[in-house]
């Protein structure tokens, strides 16, 4: 089985500043009141919670990922893409690091075995910006609106974060129709995920 990460931005006009957290920044662009806007967050945390993750929004700094999904394609091309991502994940999510400031990218690069020159190339020229303007190209063709979101074999799309029972199915069916040649995205979409304003549901 391979796994191919994309790039997706919830908003890519987003404007890093990472003297604010998510709580904070969630209080002005949505006009809600800061316990309204940590309420919003217990949702995804308690789900982190039983998957083993724990999500530190309190030190999270409001970041644009453009950059960061630059790094994401230069790995993916030294097969390095589920490193990174669990890397950049981690530092945005846990370690509270701006995704967006050039050291911090150098140091998570670094971390997956990316080399200090390759990394700067990725973010001073325009070598992966094309692979990240197709991916968000394709996603806008298949209706993505939200994250996770998950496509099998290029047929079945799964919506939202599920039981692993579900994936396993879907890994299956996948598997059996790999060689049947049928077309068309299947969307399953009961799970939760979260949408450019900011809602999880």
């Amino acid at each position: 089985m391979e796994i191919n990460w994309h790039s997706f931005q919830l908003d890519s006009n987003l404007v890093t500043q990472p003297e604010k957290n998510p709580y904070e920044y969630f209080t002005e662009v949505k006009g809600i009141s800061l316990n309204e806007a940590k309420a919003m967050h217990e949702h995804v945390k308690n789900a982190g919670k039983e998957a083993g993750i724990e999500f530190n929004f309190d030190d999270s700094k409001v970041a644009n990922s453009y950059r960061g999904h630059l790094l994401i394609q230069l790995a993916n091309s030294k097969n390095l893409g589920n490193e990174m991502e669990e890397a950049m994940f981690k530092a945005q999510f846990i370690d509270g690091k701006n995704i967006d400031d050039e050291a911090t990218l150098l140091e998570i690069g670094q971390s997956v075995g990316l080399s200090e020159k390759e990394i700067q190339d990725a973010l001073q020229s325009d070598d992966f910006a094309h692979a990240v303007s197709q991916d968000g190209l394709i996603a806008r063709q298949l209706g993505i609106s939200g994250v996770p979101f998950f496509v099998f074999n290029d047929k079945y799309g799964v919506s939202g974060a599920q039981q692993p029972e579900l994936f396993l199915e879907v890994l299956e069916k996948s598997f059996a129709e790999f060689s049947a040649g049928d077309q068309g995205l299947q969307i399953i979409n009961s799970g939760a995920q979260c949408d450019v304003d900011g809602n999880c549901n």
